[in-house]
């Protein structure tokens, strides 16, 4: 079957690229925003008129009144977090409907021991810790796989539920409210459970277009990222088929994004961090703090090691480049070209991380612009300078830049 032109939307560095703005401008040209791996581990902010939308869960295709959305499969759902934001939103005029934003039925659900087990390994870990959210992400994934899972349909049949959830009595410490928790679920986000793969199917054969997108990043991915030091699910583009039962021909048009430079959150290898005056700029400029914890971002030199990597495994046609500006001061810019450890010279990722960290990077050093990017809207208004740093991302991914973030809002993007 020929589907229509759909888009998916992956971070290719370790989160925080500015895949919410990216996405809520492209949702514009489509029918249906659709999240398809992840969980409320991810952050994605918007700002739209000058009002800033902080979003976890829900797609980021809601703010958008006459867009439709939806939760994939391949997301593991907290229905605490998703009540709390969706109340959120709703009191902030954003209409959050049946029709409006839909759950697959075969979801899996992060319940409240998922969130224990998850901060009890973190603790145990000391100095080892990966630097997860402790939002039970993981353990969930894992009972999903084990066949242990509650899933969202589950909530479609309450008496089978009440009599499931007795087996867990010894797992929370209010048990009562706990099943209070989950009947009241029962009723409130019941009408938001379809079987999303015949949602999404019925829309591609009306022509529908369908935006994936992804959460966190390409190097967090629980098989191609810095593992250990990873997310608990695939980040990768081709997850937007698998996570949502529609056929691999759907993924469509792969935008990757990529911030300017590099950050990241949590524990693992980042060999281009920057511990200097220019990492705390960066950091300073960029606002740089997690949308999730409230954590400092590492900042760092783009790594053109693991973006040419990232673009390669992702089959990537576009890159969005994001957070341009936050380099206007700079008289200079680096990019890694290559790690260098023990006389071995690497051009990819390391498969163990051990390898990968403490590596010496070898640079190739640009000139900057020092001059303002901010706001702008139009590329030939960009400096030479800044505009040969984006050539030279081309010819190193061999993948055009098509869009250029030079400021939060939907409308300070470059489109090329």
């Amino acid at each position: 079957m020929q589907h229509p032109q759909n888009t998916t939307i992956i971070g290719l560095q370790w989160g925080d690229e500015g895949k919410g703005k990216m996405v809520d401008r492209l949702a514009e040209n489509a029918d249906m925003i659709v999240r398809f791996q992840g969980g409320h581990n991810a952050g994605h902010t918007l700002v739209v008129e000058g009002i800033t939308y902080k979003l976890n869960l829900l797609p980021s295709g809601i703010v958008r009144p006459d867009k439709k959305t939806a939760l994939g499969h391949g997301v593991v759902l907290d229905l605490w977090a998703l009540e709390k934001e969706m109340a959120t939103l709703s009191a902030a005029g954003i209409s959050i409907t049946p029709d409006r934003f839909m759950i697959a039925e075969n979801t899996s659900l992060i319940m409240p021991w998922h969130r224990v087990q998850d901060q009890n390994r973190e603790r145990g870990l000391g100095d080892k810790k990966i630097g997860t959210t402790g939002r039970g992400i993981g353990p969930a994934y894992e009972d999903r796989v084990g066949r242990r899972a509650f899933r969202a349909g589950d909530l479609l049949d309450q008496q089978d539920l009440k009599a499931r959830l007795g087996e867990f009595s010894d797992q929370v410490d209010d048990f009562a409210a706990f099943c209070e928790d989950m009947m009241r679920f029962t009723k409130t986000l019941s009408p938001h459970i379809v079987p999303l793969w015949h949602v999404l199917s019925e829309g591609q054969r009306n022509g529908e277009k369908v935006l994936f997108e992804g959460a966190q990043g390409f190097y967090l991915d629980v098989d191609f990222g810095t593992y250990p030091f990873v997310t608990s699910s695939n980040t990768l583009a081709s997850q937007a088929a698998t996570g949502t039962g529609l056929p691999a021909s759907a993924v469509g048009h792969v935008l990757g994004v990529v911030k300017a430079y590099t950050t990241r959150v949590g524990s693992g290898p980042f060999p281009t961090e920057l511990g200097d005056a220019t990492g705390e700029h960066l950091g300073a400029k960029g606002h740089e703090f997690g949308t999730v914890t409230g954590r400092k971002r590492r900042c760092g030199w783009l790594d053109g090691v693991l973006l040419k990597q990232a673009c390669t495994i992702n089959g990537i046609h576009a890159l969005a480049l994001t957070k341009l500006d936050v380099l206007d001061e700079l008289p200079t810019i680096n990019v890694a070209v290559a790690y260098q450890k023990a006389g071995v010279t690497y051009t990819h990722l390391p498969l163990h991380w051990r390898d990968f960290s403490g590596v010496s990077v070898v640079y190739e050093t640009l000139p900057g612009w020092q001059s303002v990017t901010e706001g702008l809207q139009d590329y030939d208004a960009l400096p030479a300078n800044a505009k040969a740093y984006i050539a030279y991302i081309e010819r190193l991914t061999g993948v055009p830049v098509t869009y250029i973030s030079t400021g939060p809002g939907r409308e300070e993007t470059i489109v090329r």
